[in-house]
């Protein structure tokens, strides 16, 4: 069974470290290893959003697929279907879960949490493994005040 942690990252950093994904990773597994160092403390706090879990289970609840079960034990989540099931632990500044496979978390949680959160960092804790959950829409370049003519 995979442990995963999912992470709201601001939207100026995700856009800055959208194709950096590995410097992320190595950021949350070395604060994983030191919490206590103040630093890095800062910098989590500062590159992180935080998350309204009351908030979160009632988006969950509305929009999950019919076939599928959301169950709330105050500390934990059960969402089920189909074979799948998914325990959800929901914390100020990550969403922690473990399920069988990834295809599981794509097909039960993902859909849900992209429809709520932009740019969710995850991270499975076991392997090492890392990546967004859905790709960064691309601004345009007006935006920036850049301006292409032909």
């Amino acid at each position: 069974m995979g442990h995963y942690s999912v992470y709201w990252i601001k939207k100026e950093f995700a856009h800055r470290y959208f194709h950096k994904s590995g410097i992320l990773y190595r950021f949350f597994k070395e604060y994983k290893n030191n919490p206590e160092c103040v630093n890095l403390q800062k910098q989590y706090h500062f590159i992180t959003n935080s998350f309204s879990p009351a908030s979160l289970v009632t988006h969950l609840r509305y929009n999950l697929e019919h076939q599928h079960t959301l169950i709330d034990h105050d500390t934990y989540v059960d969402i089920s279907g189909e074979g799948s099931h998914i325990a959800l632990h929901m914390y100020e500044k990550q969403i922690n879960f473990r399920c069988e496979t990834l295809h599981d978390a794509e097909d039960l949680l993902f859909p849900a949490l992209r429809s709520f959160y932009p740019f969710l960092f995850t991270i499975r804790n076991d392997w090492g493994n890392y990546g967004w959950i859905a790709p960064i829409p691309s601004e345009s370049a007006h935006l920036h005040g850049q301006v292409l003519y032909s």
